[in-house]
């Protein structure tokens, strides 16, 4: 079958086609390539069309597809071992390399993204006994209730001020902050310091298109968090182990009570994780009073997938140059050929992790600033490089994503094709 059977009859069986709405392309007006294989930096559709990819899953194919030593480890793991629902050293392995890895005390491994934030707010509350949220416009964390406003990429792209199906109650207690504004962030807190339990941010956000909050601002934001006794909270399910080994909390002088993980940690299998100072995570059950469980959290498949990723990543120091390298390149030569064909377009870059916003404004620093954005070039750009064979995420709001299988000769063909498109579209 070709990728339009496919798709229309999977709409008969799955809402849209989809099992997450971006996939759809509804934006773009196009029916979505259906994917059947990755190895490196490609991806082919069930028609055998070949693309160079830059979404990479959406970010945890940070060795590209199908990664030899990934895949014996989920194969070697699958032979003993897919489930129990009980401890295994391999959860032990790789909680132990994440909290050296990022200076964290413990960590609970569970099976999300989401599941990691929704948890970690759950957390806060419990500890602080606190209600209030502080969540900042365009940043994703999932599609927990008390998240879904001013959401960020799909919530964004599909034009949607949020989600249908969420009483009011269940976000009563959500504030919407400004990214990178201190005296909206200081007006907040002085409005509502004592009932705010946390604030949760992605330091770099990867959900309004790639933005980095400044280190002025994150300074204020972890101090206001320290007098006013509310927990920060660094959502890293998408930069973690993505913009530094480290993560993105080594990139600022503050270091935030809990952080999420996801992605990359899971090796592209299905997870997520949430850690932080001891006092704070010792809330949890079985030791304290906030309950917190899931069948599959720590599911040996998974964990093995996790420890041969981040081994792969710590077994070279030049991987995370070579990524920057990489990102160096692309910015660069989109930005001279932009320029000669006069075309606005601005690229925010954080190592391996970037995005191309179509855009005549010198700086994008917030959700206000990509709303302005031109998302007519964009769709002509994206369908323009998706028939050049380059896959990228079907959305202004996204980030693209870089990896260790891409090679220069990857980057200068998606140059080339964007050279094409701005010889085509130059204004």
């Amino acid at each position: 079958m070709d990728n339009y059977s496919i798709f229309q009859e999977s709409k008969k069986y799955i809402p849209g086609g989809v099992n997450s709405p971006v996939r759809a392309y509804k934006d773009m007006g196009i029916t979505p390539p259906v994917i059947s294989k990755g190895s490196g930096a490609f991806i082919y559709d069930e028609e055998g069309t070949e693309y160079i990819d830059f979404v990479g899953a959406w970010g945890p194919m940070i060795l590209g597809h199908c990664d030899v030593d990934v895949v014996n480890a989920i194969s070697q793991t699958a032979s003993h071992a897919i489930a129990f629902g009980a401890p295994t050293k391999l959860e032990l392995d790789l909680a132990k390399l994440v909290c050296e890895t990022t200076d964290i005390d413990l960590i609970r491994m569970v099976n999300s993204g989401t599941e990691a934030t929704m948890s970690a707010v759950k957390l806060a509350r419990g500890y602080t006994g606190k209600n209030k949220i502080v969540k900042f416009a365009g940043c994703y964390h999932g599609h927990y209730e008390g998240f879904l406003v001013s959401a960020g990429s799909g919530v964004m792209t599909e034009g949607i001020p949020g989600s249908a199906g969420i009483p009011q109650d269940h976000i009563k207690n959500t504030v919407i902050a400004k990214y990178n504004d201190i005296e909206n962030i200081e007006e907040i807190f002085k409005l509502h310091g004592k009932d705010i339990a946390c604030v949760i941010i992605e330091p770099v956000a990867g959900n309004m298109g790639v933005i980095k909050a400044t280190e002025s601002f994150m300074e204020k934001l972890s101090s206001l968090c320290k007098e006013y006794n509310s927990l920060l909270i660094f959502d890293e399910v998408m930069c973690g182990f993505r913009v530094a080994y480290k993560g993105a909390q080594s990139l600022f002088k503050c270091k935030p009570d809990l952080v999420t993980y996801g992605k990359i940690i899971g090796g592209g299998l299905p997870c997520g994780a949430y850690g932080g100072r001891r006092e704070i995570m010792e809330m949890l059950s079985p030791l304290g009073p906030v309950y917190q469980a899931g069948t599959m959290s720590g599911n040996p498949l998974v964990m093995a997938a996790g420890i041969a990723t981040l081994k792969k990543l710590q077994s070279n120091p030049d991987n995370y140059e070579k990524l920057n390298h990489l990102g160096e390149v692309l910015e660069n030569g989109v930005l001279t050929i932009a320029e000669k064909a006069n075309i606005p377009v601005k690229v925010n870059r954080i190592g391996a992790m970037l995005t191309i916003f179509f855009t005549d404004l010198e700086e994008l620093n917030n959700y206000e600033d990509v709303q302005k954005c031109n998302t007519d070039m964009f769709k002509k750009y994206f369908k323009h490089m998706l028939e050049s064979g380059i896959n990228l995420p079907p959305s202004q709001f996204e980030a693209l994503f870089l990896s260790l299988a891409h090679t220069e000769e990857h980057i200068h063909k998606f140059l080339r094709a964007f050279q094409d498109f701005c010889s085509k579209f130059s204004l």
